[in-house]
């Protein structure tokens, strides 16, 4: 007995040292990523800011991005190091967060076509799956604006931001801990690649790739193994309880897309109904931000700033649709009717996921960028050379020297 208790204690503190190894790789990897896009340049800088000047193209290319690599949390991750870099600004980055919570759900929902040989059972995970992608486009729906408009999420994320800073001859973070540990290793790293930026970059999302993976298999065994035993029965019992839930075991395992995964097979099963499981997914909404703010850490104050505006986001999400019944039910509502329309046809189901998460974003970054570059074309630009000044349009080239302007 006490061999064997020792044997647990010893497997315990083994996965410990893991996690604090996994989390100095996946800090050092942010760091990197941060440091190359800082050696890019400013014409790089420029042409990042360029692209994702548009509110909606940012919007769509986090949705877009986070579709593709299944996962928020490092979408997010790579958003908050590229703001520290001051590549991107605030104001540009939050469309980009918003777009990777609505694409985050892209997994749950490819969990769900793995139920097709049953119609009841895919009727009810398409549900599960998609009440996640409706409280995303509805929260999207009414914050996108607000933050146009007011900086809903932008202004508080400043204001908390410069809370954890204090002013010098620079800013000083308060997380001096980095300074000595990790900052020290990403330093290395560059001189060992002789600062070759392509070089860092690759290897700065290779890092951030398997630190997260290693990050999310090492808490799913330790949290969702225990827990999932009596998932059923304790977590879903009433809505506060369920969402608590929700955001624990999201901030535990990393991955938003690893919860929300559970619940559908649950529901599908009809082990749970939607109407339970929804709170837990708003849960994990809250839950999935500890990876930004993590990655933060590492940082500068506008990547603490972007990463509490990632946190906002959910939260204000959380406190729109969950406190009023009628306002929770209309995401299940939505569901509810694409799961019966998918169960009558199941290619439904396919063509959701496809067009949501895939053609939409591509045609309409496609189309915005055009129009941006084309809008760009037709601004007359001014060239000033030694002592003459040339303004160029579409009709005619004027020149006006310095001799005839002092002359008027």
């Amino acid at each position: 007995m006490e061999k064997l208790a020792k044997n647990k204690s010893g497997e315990i503190l083994g996965r410990v040292l893991m996690l604090v190894v996994v989390m100095f790789v996946f800090l050092v990897s942010l760091k990197l990523m941060s440091s190359g896009f800082k050696m890019m340049g400013k014409d790089t800088a420029e042409s990042i800011m360029g692209v994702t000047s548009n509110p909606f193209v940012g919007l769509f290319v986090g949705l877009l991005a986070t579709a593709l690599v299944q996962s928020s949390s490092t979408t997010t991750a790579m958003i908050v190091a590229i703001v520290a870099s001051g590549s991107l600004p605030l104001a540009s980055a939050v469309p980009m967060i918003m777009g990777a919570n609505i694409g985050t759900s892209v997994t749950s929902t490819i969990v769900a076509l793995g139920h097709l040989s049953d119609k009841s059972e895919f009727k009810k995970a398409i549900s599960a799956a998609t009440v996640h992608d409706f409280f995303n486009l509805i929260v999207v729906a009414i914050l996108f604006p607000l933050e146009l408009a007011f900086g809903v999420l932008s202004t508080p994320g400043q204001l908390v931001a410069d809370m954890f800073y204090v002013d010098g001859a620079e800013k000083t973070e308060i997380f001096s801990i980095m300074g000595v540990t990790v900052k020290p290793a990403a330093k290395f790293l560059i001189s060992l690649f002789n600062k070759n930026v392509v070089i860092v970059l690759i290897v700065a999302v290779g890092l951030l790739f398997v630190s997260l993976k290693a990050f999310t298999s090492i808490l799913k065994k330790i949290l969702v193994g225990n827990s999932q035993k009596n998932l059923e029965k304790y977590v879903f019992a009433k809505p506060i309880q369920s969402l608590t839930w929700g955001m624990l075991i999201t901030a535990g395992v990393q991955s938003s897309s690893v919860t929300t995964s559970l619940a559908v097979p649950l529901v599908a099963a009809n082990k749970i109904t939607l109407r339970k499981a929804f709170p837990f997914l708003m849960g994990a909404n809250i839950g999935t931000t500890v990876t930004a703010l993590l990655a933060a850490m590492s940082g500068t104050e506008a990547g603490l700033a972007i990463a509490l505006c990632h946190l906002f986001f959910n939260l204000f999400g959380v406190l729109i649709l969950f406190p009023v019944k009628i306002f929770r039910n209309i995401p299940i509502w939505c569901a509810e009717t694409l799961g019966a329309a998918a169960m009558k046809n199941r290619f439904i189901g396919f063509a959701y996921v496809l067009v949501v998460f895939f053609l939409i974003p591509f045609a309409l970054i496609s189309t915005t960028t055009d129009a941006t570059a084309t809008a760009q074309a037709a601004v007359p630009q001014t060239e000033v050379v030694s002592d003459t000044a040339v303004v160029t349009d579409s009709a005619a080239t004027v020149e006006v020297t310095e001799e005839v302007k002092s002359s008027l």
